[in-house]
């Protein structure tokens, strides 16, 4: 009877971390070095959940940061750092939240370090990417994703049809 009742609670494994793709560019080197280092920075992070096979899930946390001088870009880095886990036994609203916020949680310290390194490599100054609560990210995503489905229920009730 225990065994049956371990076999029905939730598993998390890890099976792998990896960089999946990695990317950096200095289009205006070596010149960019010559130019006062105040940068206006963007940085564009995306997280994406794929299933490979029952219960096994790619996840992939990908992070852009660009550094700009004026209209000049001093480097574009870009890092998809991936994951592959096992995830059994969740019911869906926790499989997504698994997938949507923990795994990325535990990708962000090696996405962190790899886009650091690639910038130091570059010859650029130290970059230190602040933490993310992924957490709340999800929560705003499913906010987002409520609201539309409102207003998609809306618009069909109304007649209305939006693309």
């Amino acid at each position: 009877m225990e065994n049956n009742q371990t076999e029905n609670q939730p598993q998390f494994v890890i099976q792998r971390i990896y960089v999946k793709d990695l990317s950096f560019e200095t289009p205006n080197a070596p010149a960019i070095f010559k130019a006062e280092w105040q940068p206006e920075m963007s940085i564009d992070l995306n997280t994406q959940a794929n299933p490979i096979d029952n219960d096994i899930y790619e996840v992939e946390l990908r992070l852009t940061v660009t550094a700009k001088l004026q209209d000049k870009v001093a480097y574009v880095a870009e890092v998809k750092q991936a994951g592959i886990f096992t995830l059994s036994g969740f019911v869906d609203d926790q499989l997504r939240a698994m997938l949507g916020s923990f795994c990325p949680n535990i990708l962000f310290p090696y996405v962190r370090e790899v886009i650091a390194d690639v910038i130091n490599r570059g010859s650029f100054p130290q970059f230190n990417l602040a933490p993310v609560n992924f957490d709340a990210l999800y929560m705003d995503h499913l906010q987002q994703q409520q609201t539309q489905t409102a207003q998609n229920t809306e618009n069909e009730a109304s007649g209305t049809v939006t693309h």
